[in-house]
């Protein structure tokens, strides 16, 4: 028989706080359990039972396929369910998702009129996901005992992890309960491991503002911005927190707990993430990914499991048409995808459309910085297709076929990111926008030379950087409930934001 922790009988509430800290007890309960009996595996204690513990869930029933619409809720699109039946979904980290689910739950109770179920699911947590954030008991394991764990405890299982919900390819059996949620809490949990793992951060700093770069200069700036922020008394951000958790606490405020368990690790992680805090959350998440859509898709794959308002890409592109200069600004409103990184979970003939909200940010944020107003701005700053492409040198295939192609398709410019990261943002509902700089022009015989570089670097990146900041501010002055836009969602889609 399993060793378990003591079974919690499911309960209804027509309180989302009180049905959120049910979550929080069943939750506790199991994460404690499993760490407890890892604590006496590592010690040596031999057991033939099978430790398990398992998720929470929240359930509801709807029997109609209407539900009470107020002037609050008639604008979301998101909280409600499609139609009548049975819908679930298993719960992870009450603690770092709180607001989050308590959001989630108040809708779906003042939308339908309905009870929520909170009950221990049958889908087991997996004994790497009950580690605490500084706990690693198991590198204290040799082969061998860490070959027996599979026999006493739950492993990640691959199969209840996959993102059939996120890309509409789910089909529940006869009997099966709908979907509430794009993932599952193993989906979640095995995301926020690895983000720790890339970016060199705990998950708990990341907030729902995420800017994208692919080069270190703008995280560069980005830095003396966090750090010129906490000396400001004034400033609306509470702390900068930098890889290793290293956190630095605006001017005032007093030191916490966690501080001085921050540590600069030995070397920059492969995406190193920079946050600069706000109590609310709706600070802003900085990540450097590198070069190539693999890493594009890679991080936002697990960024996504956070929920965030919006990520936008600044970085630097080449500029397709000959009217162009270097440290020109590209807006996309259209993109080519080439990255070959998600024909399978999102096919090409799938466009992948430009976003009002994310577009007239971004444009008014390129006019404030630069000071430039109405028709004069479009000296600096081109709309446009954007092609994003996994070959670097594409310039040098034969016959001038990606410059055909890129042409016909009417970009204006050319990276090997920006449409990964839309089409991640279109697939996980996640809003999204792209504005880069023209940093060479290869079809001009205008390419990247030392000092061309260094003087472009100097001359733009900190007011490209400053334009992100600015589009940021204008999209939390909006609210986030306008930036969910209908057209993320998809005909029978999940509740949760």
């Amino acid at each position: 028989m399993p060793n378990q922790p003591p079974f919690i009988a499911p309960q209804r509430f027509t309180d989302p706080a009180l049905a959120l800290a049910q979550v929080g007890r069943i939750y506790d309960a199991g994460i404690a359990h499993l760490r407890h009996c890892m604590q006496q595996f590592v010690a040596g204690h031999d057991t033939t039972e099978r430790v398990r513990a398992f998720y929470p869930m929240v359930r509801i029933h709807t029997d109609t396929v209407s539900r009470v619409i107020t002037p609050d809720t008639a604008r979301l699109s998101f909280g409600f369910v499609a139609g009548p039946g049975r819908f679930e979904t298993t719960l992870t980290r009450p603690d770092l998702y709180h607001g989050y689910y308590l959001e989630q739950f108040r809708l779906l109770m003042e939308n339908h009129g309905v009870e929520l179920e909170i009950c221990t699911s049958a889908q087991p947590i997996p004994v790497h996901f009950s580690f605490a954030e500084h706990d690693h008991v198991e590198g204290s394991l040799g082969a061998e005992r860490r070959a027996r764990m599979r026999d006493v405890f739950d492993l990640p299982d691959l199969a209840a992890m996959d993102d059939g919900i996120a890309n509409g390819t789910y089909e529940p059996q006869p009997g099966e309960a709908l979907p509430l949620a794009l993932f599952t809490a193993p989906r979640m949990d095995y995301s926020l491991h690895r983000l720790r793992h890339y970016t060199g951060t705990a998950p708990e700093h990341f907030q729902n503002f995420v800017l994208f770069t692919n080069y270190q200069f703008y995280i560069d700036e980005f830095i003396a911005y966090g750090h010129a922020a906490m000396a400001d008394p004034d400033s609306e951000y509470t702390a900068f927190v930098e890889p290793g958790n290293v956190i630095t606490r605006r001017v005032g405020l007093a030191a916490e707990a966690v501080d001085g368990l921050g540590k600069p690790p030995p070397r920059l992680p492969q995406m190193s993430g920079y946050h600069l805090v706000r109590a609310d959350k709706a600070g802003i998440t900085m990540v450097n990914i590198g070069v190539g859509p693999a890493n594009a898709k890679n991080i936002t794959d697990h960024i996504a499991v956070l929920r965030p308002h919006a990520w936008i890409m600044l970085g630097h592109c080449a500029g397709l048409r000959n009217s162009q200069q270097l440290g020109d600004y590209v807006l996309a409103h259209g993109y080519v995808r080439e990255d070959h990184v998600l024909d399978e979970e999102l096919p090409l003939w799938v466009p992948i459309p430009a976003l009002a909200e994310i577009q007239v940010a971004l444009e008014r944020a390129v006019a404030d910085v630069t000071q430039i107003q109405g028709p004069a701005l479009k000296s600096i700053m081109r709309t446009g297709t954007v092609a994003s492409t996994d070959n670097r040198n594409w310039e040098l295939l034969p016959n001038n076929q990606p410059q055909r192609r890129f042409s016909q398709s009417r970009a204006v410019a050319l990276d090997m990111e920006s449409a990964t990261i839309a089409a991640n943002g279109f697939r996980f509902r996640v809003p999204y926008g792209t504005l880069l700089c023209v940093s060479d022009k290869p079809l001009h015989g205008e390419i990247k030379l030392p000092g061309m570089a260094n003087h472009f670097y100097r001359e733009r990146v900190d007011q490209h950087l400053r334009i992100g900041i600015r589009a940021v501010e204008l999209l939390r002055a909006r609210g986030p409930d306008q930036l969910h836009s209908r057209k993320l969602r998809s005909f029978a889609e999940v509740a949760f934001q």
